[in-house]
């Protein structure tokens, strides 16, 4: 299990897929606003001139001591839905994202995100 005070540690770290590959660099994790656990996080990547924030799911992620994991290869990631480096997760997109890697989605009972941004 990934420890909510571990993420402050993982900002900058390159984040790999399954094989090992470089997918970019972790910018931001996002917690379950119900549990307060990592769920998803931002990796900055793509060209110098045109980077992009994409979602990743953190179920199973393993952080080393200059990387972060992810179960997920890097052609699923770089596919994911993405915002621009200075943009905001819209409450609506985060249903696009728990889609996109089979999970649930769940928002709370009035509407709640699900995600919040640490």
């Amino acid at each position: 299990m990934i420890h909510a005070a571990d993420v402050r540690e993982w900002r900058d770290l390159t984040v790999v897929d399954t094989a090992a590959r470089k997918i970019g660099v972790l910018e931001a994790v996002y917690v379950d606003t119900t549990t307060d656990q990592p769920a998803m996080a931002t990796v900055r990547a793509g060209l110098p001139t045109r980077r992009r924030l994409f979602f990743v799911s953190l179920d199973d992620a393993i952080a080393g001591p200059d990387y972060l994991k992810v179960t997920y290869a890097k052609a699923l990631v770089t596919t994911a839905p993405s915002i621009g480096t200075d943009d905001v997760l819209p409450a609506a997109g985060e249903e696009a994202i728990f889609k996109h890697y089979g999970l649930p989605y769940e928002p709370g009972a009035a509407g709640e995100r699900q995600l919040a941004r640490r």
